[in-house]
């Protein structure tokens, strides 16, 4: 397992930050999803070791978050949300720095800073100073130092938070090279559902301090058997019309219909209708839950 965490509890003074959390998280590209004041941060703090736990257990990479923490930070990288550049530095020291900071030898860390900010389409940027970036420089920039020792796992709090669509492309573009193609486990931190979406195979939902989802996204979207999304040939408003006169309601969304069949009735009450009518369909398919309504039904949002 790539992270595990068992019973783990951690408050701040009255305030509990994670009650009793246990998970276990394959290796992959995995989204943390909650609202404000699920855990969230304080649950990437306690994998990194950047804080004492009150009471549980955990591992990182198959290490104890108690007793291995300068190991687990040597072995992971974390893309914090807040500031964390240097004014004054250049891009590559900066870089290489990082790597210092995680055991490489000076020399072997300015290699591989060198290496790296090519990777993020900085190399043209890498002697100017770090408050000369633009906003999605600097998120790359990050990136790039937190990637400078190879790590076999990457954290990355709020990666696209405030930035521009091109430089949010960006940031989606290279976490998913680094997941899918680099061999690079992630853990995704985000409150934008459709940045997990694009990067993330996996996903688990905080919602104060518990865990209150978890799984594969493909599996959590699961089919509505008795909603079916429908394309027709002709007009789809006279279509839905017809469907309703046989007692099933249909809704036009953007360019299809929204069909929802009574109990017991099957899909092929819908083919029947279209030949009766004349009408050519030209796709039929089970309505998925959205990642929003697995969201949202994870908190325990009817909506």
């Amino acid at each position: 397992m790539l992270i595990e965490l068992e019973n783990v509890t951690k408050t701040y003074g009255q305030v509990w930050a994670l009650r009793g959390l246990s998970v276990s998280l394959p290796e992959g590209a995995i989204g943390l999803l909650g609202p404000n004041g699920a855990g969230k941060t304080t649950m990437i703090r306690t994998l990194l070791g950047l804080i004492a736990i009150d009471s549980g257990s955990g591992r990182v990479l198959g290490m104890d978050c108690r007793s291995q923490r300068l190991a687990i930070r040597q072995a992971a990288g974390f893309v914090p949300e807040d500031e964390c550049l240097f004014p004054g530095l250049i891009g590559v020291a900066f870089v290489a720095y990082a790597g210092e900071l995680v055991g490489m030898g000076p020399k072997d860390a300015l290699q591989r800073a060198h290496e790296v900010l090519d990777y993020v389409g900085l190399g043209e940027a890498r002697y100017r100073r770090v408050e000369s970036y633009s906003t999605g420089m600097k998120q790359r920039l990050k990136i790039a130092a937190a990637i400078v020792h190879d790590p076999r796992l990457l954290i990355l709090d709020e990666p696209t938070n405030g930035m521009d669509p091109a430089g949010r492309d960006d940031v989606l573009e290279l976490t998913d090279d680094l997941a899918h193609h680099k061999g690079m486990s992630l853990l995704f931190s985000s409150h934008l559902l459709p940045d997990v979406e694009a990067v993330c195979d996996y996903v688990m939902v905080l919602g104060r301090g518990r865990l209150l989802a978890q799984g594969r996204i493909a599996d959590l979207k699961a089919a509505h058997h008795a909603e079916f999304e429908v394309r027709v040939k002709g007009d789809p408003v006279q279509f839905a019309r017809r469907l309703a006169g046989r007692g099933i309601a249909a809704e036009p969304v953007d360019d299809h219909l929204l069909v929802c069949l009574p109990p017991g009735a099957p899909a092929g009450a819908i083919w029947e209708l279209a030949r009766d009518a004349g009408e050519q369909v030209r796709s039929l398919r089970p309505r998925r839950s959205t990642l929003e309504e697995v969201f949202l039904n994870a908190l325990g949002d009817p909506h």
